[in-house]
């Protein structure tokens, strides 16, 4: 998740415009509340990333049941934290613009109903990971929930502006889990391909947190571009789209890959940077608004790591 990638434009739930009246809670609109919160739409990266390191573990096709049993995992866990977190930030969500009417705060479903949800999702989806997939999935699984309810949501988030990256960690471990699941191990690959998500988390939602920076200053959430100045951000900006592409280039010599990967890496990377350096001279020249554009580099990061993943699916399949 940023996963935390998961913190992202994907992270308005679907509440509804309006708390429901007793006649409007049909068995349908209580089931579209209760898939809100697992943010199914953050849960899209997940399948973006889990399923092409799956390929590439594998060197190939994976089984097909063994890919839906580690996605079906991945999702319940997911869900989960991201319940969890819905929960705990339910204040904050009441009072920002794009959250006010998700789930909890729009009263389609209560609190308690929403903490006993995701501690049930958390719970099966630990179980079924380590009896239909591995132990090792398992694990990582719960790391990845721990890591985003605890270290993220009840530890960072409030506390420090460089909450999305140590938080972003837990959108990191989808490919741990995807890897493990075919291997039962992690390897120099799967390391590196963690830290492409690392490094890509903070230029990734950062642009939304500039666009909606009125709405976590109000929220009290001291997200970087609140607290700092938009050079500052621009330049750490930089920084980590340069720490993801070298990452990204580095997989090239382990052998997992390749040359299906590597032109791809090398493209989608310039591209990339192209966007966020683009974005740190705007802000140099003092624009801001739409000429600044900050969700151009949002929606191009998450095509960056889609074009990315899907050169890493491809890339097995030339060498057969």
């Amino acid at each position: 998740m940023s996963a935390t990638q998961g913190a992202s434009v994907r992270d308005s739930g679907q509440g509804g415009d309006r708390p429901p009246r007793p006649h409007d809670r049909t068995a349908r609109s209580v089931l579209r509340a209760y898939v809100a919160l697992t943010k199914p739409r953050i849960i899209e990266l997940l399948l973006i990333t889990t399923i092409p390191t799956m390929f590439l573990a594998a060197g190939g096709f994976p089984s097909l049941w063994l890919i839906i049993a580690t996605v079906v995992g991945g999702y319940l866990a997911a869900g989960g934290a991201n319940t969890l977190n819905m929960y705990l930030e339910r204040d904050i969500d009441a009072m920002m613009k794009r959250t006010r009417h998700r789930p909890i705060p729009s009263g389609a479903v209560s609190p308690r109903a929403a903490l006993v949800f995701g501690l049930s999702l958390s719970v099966i989806s630990t179980v079924w990971l380590g009896v239909l997939v591995n132990w090792a999935s398992a694990a990582f699984a719960v790391g990845a929930i721990l890591l985003y309810v605890v270290f993220y949501t009840m530890i960072l988030k409030r506390r420090t502006s460089q909450n999305i990256v140590w938080g972003g960690v837990a959108g990191c471990m989808p490919v741990l889990i995807g890897w493990s699941a075919v291997t039962g191990t992690i390897s120099w690959t799967a390391v590196l391909l963690f830290l492409v998500i690392f490094f890509w988390t903070p230029p990734h939602y950062w642009p939304l947190a500039e666009k909606f920076n009125r709405d976590y200053a109000a929220a009290g959430v001291p997200m970087l571009p609140v607290v700092a100045s938009r050079s500052t951000v621009a330049r750490q900006m930089v920084m980590h789209t340069l720490a993801m592409i070298t990452a990204s280039l580095a997989i090239i010599p382990l052998g997992h890959t390749g040359w299906v990967y590597a032109v791809s890496a090398v493209a989608v990377g310039a591209w990339f940077a192209f966007l966020v350096i683009r974005y740190a001279v705007r802000v140099g020249k003092g624009l801001s608004g739409k000429a600044l554009g900050p969700m151009a580099v949002f929606h191009g990061s998450i095509t960056y790591l889609t074009l990315l993943f899907v050169a890493l699916a491809v890339d097995p399949f030339v060498h057969l």
